[in-house]
């Protein structure tokens, strides 16, 4: 028998620039880039999860990859079924995957989930209950631009003190975020997602509306509110929490702060400025550079010294000489 290959644990490393290039574009950074996201069919699939799966792609926009064909492998909640999910992701380089299917015990099944690391981080099954397509709202959709970013408005405390609501909660923002930024314009916020809990039903109520900006007198515009779509209604089935271990790695945060550098600092414009200690100087001593109009002036007094200097030398000779010639007579 043929002895047992021993698992490769050794880093290959890129043979050419474009490989490379590709690892460092996958490789972690500080400021992450938006999170793509997976989207694809199971088993068997319903016109309503078609349709909820379109109008998920529209809202990702081009960060995201959907799956034409069905993929009976997918099984996220059963053991050894999330391999197939993570090795597809990996190679769409996706960290967000969002699964449709339709079942008789289940049916119209929408499973949403997040990987770290290509790993499977959690999941959380939904049922859809009721969806209006985006198409079914008009020309409101055509007002939103794609790209900006959409404002979250979630209504109650239960998506606080619920673990699987706060669950839900997080993983929305995950999905819909988008790009990570400082600061944004105010024509930027569009649209806002509204999601709510129903208080009889407990179905999660996920609506989107289109951002209109009116004149109000002021400086601060009057906005007005008009449903775009998608309209959702979601029943939460089942959830997966994610591993202690692997919940420990990815809530680590990278170290920001350089080493301390003695007596620099930052101003207001993040800008480097340094302070010198220089020991005390004495000023008055010191050989300083000196204008040419000084140098001259010192020329013309010292000329006038020494003139004043020849006269009276002159006037003290003629004087001794004198005194001389009387001695004499």
């Amino acid at each position: 028998m043929p002895a047992a290959t021993e698992p490769q644990t050794k880093i290959i490393k890129p043979r050419t620039k474009a490989g490379k290039r590709a690892l460092e574009k996958r490789a972690p950074k500080l400021v992450e880039d938006p999170k793509r996201a997976l989207l694809a069919f199971g088993n068997k699939t319903s016109q309503v999860i078609k349709d909820v799966m379109t109008d998920l792609q529209k809202l990702k926009g081009i960060d995201s990859v959907k799956f034409s064909r069905h993929n009976p492998e997918l099984k996220p909640f059963e053991g050894g079924g999330e391999a197939a999910l993570e090795r597809h992701c990996a190679h769409q380089n996706c960290s967000l995957f969002a699964l449709g299917s339709t079942q008789k015990k289940r049916p119209h099944n929408l499973v949403m989930g997040r990987l770290f690391d290509f790993r499977l981080y959690d999941v959380v099954e939904f049922g859809v209950v009721r969806h209006r397509p985006v198409q079914a709202f008009g020309g409101g959709a055509a007002l939103a631009q794609l790209g900006n970013k959409p404002c979250f408005v979630f209504v109650g405390d239960v998506f606080e003190a619920d673990p699987v609501m706060r669950q839900v909660k997080s993983l929305l923002l995950d999905y819909f975020r988008g790009r990570q930024v400082e600061s944004i314009n105010l024509a930027g916020l569009d649209r806002v997602m509204f999601v709510t809990q129903h208080p009889e039903t407990k179905h999660v109520l996920l609506r989107q509306y289109t951002v209109k900006y009116k004149k109000s007198g002021t400086r601060v515009p009057r906005t007005e509110l008009t449903e775009m779509g998608p309209s959702l209604d979601l029943e939460v089935r089942r959830t997966r929490q994610p591993p202690v271990d692997l919940e420990k790695e990815a809530c680590k945060q990278p170290k920001t702060d350089k080493k301390k550098q003695k007596n620099v600092g930052s101003d207001m414009l993040d800008g480097k400025v340094g302070h010198i200690y220089m020991p005390k100087q004495d000023v008055d001593g010191m050989a300083l550079a000196k204008p040419k109009g000084t140098k001259r002036v010192r020329r013309e007094a010292a000329a006038d010294a020494s003139a004043e200097k020849k006269q009276r030398g002159g006037g003290s000779g003629a004087a001794a000489a004198a005194a001389a010639a009387g001695d004499s007579d």
